[in-house]
């Protein structure tokens, strides 16, 4: 847009931008002035030209005078024009009516969206913010200034963003910033792109490219179909060409009733998960996954779709009106009309022929040399017509064409001795094409030429009927080592597909906008290398193609997969395309299915998918006009048909579709007819792939890790895991199991390689997680700590409870570690539990009456003695008496003597019992005796015929 002053209305204006692109004239419109007021009169200096006339670099520059224009020297243009000012001149700063800033509200199922544009980004060819609650998309659309090379592929890249503030969230990472487009973001680049691309009109070749950013995201109104529909209002908006405005919308089933662009929450209950695109009068794209829906619920849904893109695509039409640019009509370059009638005299009848071959390599190299063929002669040697012939005009533009001063002989003056030869015609002029458009043109009389054999003929180029199938094998269990394999093959297409099973580790964590994490339990990767259609190519990260059909052939299995309770596996399906002619996504649904069959998964039923086309116009080629429907399109079908409609499902119903249309929509009664043919297509499958030889397994391999799953208190999880982590780890080395899984709800799983390091875990983990009661003996329990109040004793792994100094010994015992340390074992018995959890034990309980086996007896006076404290010992002593010769003195009785080695022998045989239980129980403990310094207990008579007993465990 040009400056001016209204006291001096004079523009200036570089080069570059005089150059007006892709308009036919220039058009100078003052800023102070209204829109609809253009100058009256354009008076050009003199140095730019006297009397010039300048048009755009795209047309011709006609330059009146002998005055023409240095593009190359010119740098400036000065223009001055005469205006009749009006009242009410806007100022300097006033804006266009285009730029200007306008809002709507558009209906967008139970809600209405706001749609803004001229506010934000108005250098942009088309800029609109979309608000839905309080979820904000920004959209625009610009183009290149400068046509791209001729090709039968339309420029336009897409590229959408969730930026992680908009949630209020920052990526994680180093960086710290949005960076690899996510998977996520791929599919919804998809979904703008699909619609979209069938609007465009062919010869436009400037390249187009559309940005999304979801700036704000409440987390209850999903940004994807927002984003659609933002785009195509975007694209409305812009100079692009397009022939009609596109929107998108969400179609779920909530409480078996259709709802238009549900929330979150209400997607959480729904069926059906359908994206629908389209126009005011016609299909463009859809896209969904539900649960086993009929086909006639599915019509239903997109039924309704339809309606509430149709009511969304009128309000869009008059925002345009008011707020849209010109679109770049003058910009479309479409190959010479004769062209096509060249191209056909040239290859006609070789084309036809090359199009009967039925295998896909020698037809694709006998086309090739074809169309080297119709380049050389149309771009390099020259074509001339075989019906083309001189005419009249061409014998006298030959006479006009001789010198000026040459003699001319009148009729009926001859002289004498001349010959007069009668003038011959002129040859031909070889007519020669671009490169571009001759190859444009033979791709399109090749398309031509095969819808005319299908429809006039009723035959493909494999020989096949519109509605007959490719043959089809399949055989499971290839990859010995691998978990579940399988290789289908229909036709010329095939796909190895295995399946890989796991713990929680290998899930697919997903980063979105939402604070919670998602992990992925089951997920299938699809990889297309060009080795599977004989080229080279590039070899590395997928691509948005291999991205979009792994998502499809993952939805369309999702449905048949069990419970995580069921089967608690994260389940990996990886899908090579070996061979691909057509229907690849397809064929990874089928080879999916039955690599997880063989894998050992319980699938509840098995699915299959295929891939219908369509010749939609049907008139053109000899046919009535109905539209004739292809079952299982091979790739020539697919490029030079109307329509990709890819369904997977079982007998009952479907669970994933996708359809893409080459031209502007179908009708819902075409649809209809393909999805009653395709569902024959599924049954002729499902009974092909249960003739797979040999069968899958159906059983988990015996390299398949094994997963348990053990429930305990939720309340006992954090003694699994322990402080930091450690509890867990050492379970881990110890057993030798893989990993533990703990859950909030008490759900533990254990993942291993062998049933030996599984039962091992299991025992640890049962016994920290056991709830002891009151009464329960404790044997050979390992002492932990000792303190002056008594020692802490190892009952459970983990598991430690409180001996106090009181029932460690049935007598007396001043402190514990006089008699126990660290790593002797004992046995307790539980005694009581507080309200703390606490464990109170006792040793003594489990000891004989007067004897303890582990104490320091007394030395005592069987007389009238008091016992007596050793201070440095602590034993009992008989104190000194100058009486104790008394002939009254009590003497020891044989009796007594055989009572105490009988006690001590009954200890002894005890403990000996249990230390020889424990090593045969196979438990990991430390292997010792318990037995100390102080362990010889001596009886004798003195010469006084007093007695001493000695501490510890008794040996007469």
């Amino acid at each position: 847009m040009l400056a001016a002053n209204p006291t001096n209305p004079t523009w200036e204006i570089s080069i570059s931008q005089f150059k007006a692109r892709n308009f036919r004239k220039l058009t100078l419109v003052p800023r102070f002035s209204p829109v609809d007021c253009f100058p009256q009169s354009l008076h050009f200096s003199r140095s730019f030209g006297l009397n010039g006339v300048v048009r755009s670099s795209r047309t011709r520059r006609k330059l009146i005078g002998s005055t023409r224009l240095n593009w190359n020297l010119c740098t400036g243009i000065h223009v001055r024009a005469s205006v009749k000012t009006e009242g009410g001149i806007q100022s300097e700063g006033a804006i266009p009516q285009s730029l200007a800033p306008f809002s709507i509200k558009l209906p967008f199922g139970d809600r209405s969206i706001l749609v803004e544009t001229g506010h934000i980004g108005r250098q942009a060819s088309g800029a609109v913010t979309v608000t839905d609650g309080e979820t904000i998309i920004y959209t625009t659309v610009c183009l290149a200034e400068d046509p791209c090379d001729l090709s039968d592929f339309f420029p336009l890249s897409v590229h959408y963003q969730e930026r992680f503030s908009a949630a209020g969230r920052t990526s994680g990472g180093f960086f710290k910033r949005e960076g690899k487009t996510k998977d996520h973001e791929v599919l919804v680049c998809r979904l703008i792109d699909r619609p979209l691309r069938p609007t465009m009109p062919k010869g436009f070749y400037h390249e187009t490219q559309i940005l999304s950013w979801v700036l704000s995201y409440d987390g209850l109104h999903p940004p994807d179909a927002l984003a659609m529909t933002a785009a195509g209002i975007a694209v409305a908006l812009s100079e692009v060409p397009n022939s009609k405005t596109v929107a998108g919308v969400r179609v779920g089933l909530v409480d078996d009733k259709f709802v238009v662009n549900p929330t979150v929450k209400q997607m959480e209950g729904s069926k059906l998960d359908l994206l629908l695109a389209g126009t005011d009068s016609a299909i463009l794209m859809i896209e969904g996954y539900c649960d086993f829906l009929p086909e006639e619920k599915l019509l239903q849904a997109v039924e309704v779709g339809q309606n509430a893109v149709r009511s969304i695509c009128k309000e869009v039409d008059t925002l345009v009106k008011k707020c849209g640019k010109p679109k770049m009509l003058e910009a479309i370059k479409l190959p010479p009309p004769e062209l096509y009638m060249h191209v056909e005299e040239i290859a006609g009848d070789e084309l036809f022929q090359a199009l009967q071959i039925k295998s896909k390599i020698p037809r694709r190299k006998a086309l090739s040399s074809l169309e080297t063929k119709v380049l050389n002669i149309l771009t390099l040697e020259g074509f001339v017509s075989k019906k083309e012939a001189p005419t009249s005009s061409e014998i006298l533009s030959d006479l006009e064409d001789e010198e000026e001063d040459e003699e001319v002989v009148v009729d009926g003056e001859v002289d004498e001795g001349d010959v007069h030869i009668k003038p011959a015609p002129r040859r031909p002029v070889p007519l020669l094409f671009s490169e571009g458009d001759v190859k444009l043109v033979f791709k399109e009389v090749s398309s031509k030429y095969l819808r005319k054999r299908i429809v006039e003929g009723g035959k493909r180029s494999d020989g096949r009927t519109p509605d007959e199938l490719r043959p089809i094998n399949s055989c499971c269990g290839l990859l010995p080592r691998a978990h579940g394999s399988a290789l289908f093959t229909r036709g010329e297409t095939q796909s190895l597909a295995v399946a890989t099973l796991g713990d929680r580790n290998m899930a697919q964590r997903i980063d979105n906008l939402v604070d919670e994490d998602e992990f992925k339990r089951f997920y299938l990767q699809y990889s297309f290398p060009p080795a599977c259609v004989g080229e080279v190519g590039r070899a590395g990260a997928p691509s948005r193609r291999e991205i979009g059909h792994g998502m499809l052939a993952e939805r369309a299995l999702e449905p048949i997969l069990p419970s995580e309770d069921e089967f608690p596996y994260t389940i990996r399906v990886e899908s090579t395309i070996t061979e691909s002619n057509g229907s690849s996504s397809m064929a990874s649904v089928c080879g999916g299915c039955l690599a997880l069959q063989d894998a050992g998964v319980p699938v509840k039923s098995t699915v299959a998918g295929i891939a219908m086309g369509m010749v939609l116009d049907t008139k053109d080629f000899g046919g009535d006009g109905t539209p004739l429907i292809l079952s299982d399109i091979t790739g020539a079908e697919d490029a030079s048909g109307d329509m990709d409609f890819k369904v997977a499902g079982n007998n009952d119903g479907v669970t994933a579709f996708q359809m893409d249309i080459k031209i502007e929509g179908i009708s819902l009664p075409v649809m209809e007819q393909a999805l009653l043919q395709a569902k024959e297509g599924r049954k002729h499958i499902l009974a092909e792939m249960s003739k797979s030889n040999p069968p899958p397994l159906k059983k988990l391999s015996k390299y398949a890790p094994i997963i348990h799953v053990i429930r305990v208190r939720p309340d006992k999880v954090n003694m699994i895991i322990g402080s930091g982590g450690k509890k867990i780890k050492s379970i881990i080395e110890e057993s030798g199991v893989e990993s533990i899984e703990t859950g909030d709800n008490g759900i533990v799983k254990i993942t291993a390689k062998d049933l030996a390091s599984l039962e091992k875990s299991k025992v640890i983990i049962s016994n920290l997680t056991m709830v002891p009661t009151v009464g329960d003996i404790f044997r050979d329990c390992e002492i932990k700590s000792v303190t002056a109040y008594g020692i802490f004793v190892e009952i459970l792994p983990g598991r430690e409870g409180l001996c106090h100094v009181s029932e460690l010994s049935a007598n007396w015992l001043v402190k514990p570690d006089d008699a126990f340390k660290i790593g002797d074992r004992i046995d307790v018995k539980l005694i009581e539990i507080n309200e703390k959890g606490q464990l109170r034990l006792s040793h003594r309980a489990l000891l004989p009456p007067d004897t303890s086996p582990n104490s320091k007896a007394p030395i005592v006076d069987l007389g009238t003695c008091s016992p007596k404290t050793n201070n440095d010992k602590g034993r009992w002593v008989r104190p000194s008496d100058s009486t104790s010769n008394n002939a009254g003195e009590d003497v020891v009785s044989k009796e007594i003597v055989t009572q105490i080695r009988s006690n001590v022998a009954e200890v002894t045989t005890e403990m000996d019992v249990v230390i020889a239980s424990s090593e045969n129980d196979g438990t990991e403990m430390v292997k010792k005796k318990t037995k100390r310094k102080s362990s010889k207990t001596t009886i004798s008579v003195s010469s006084n015929d007093t007695t001493q007993v000695a501490n510890g465990r008794a040996k007469v």
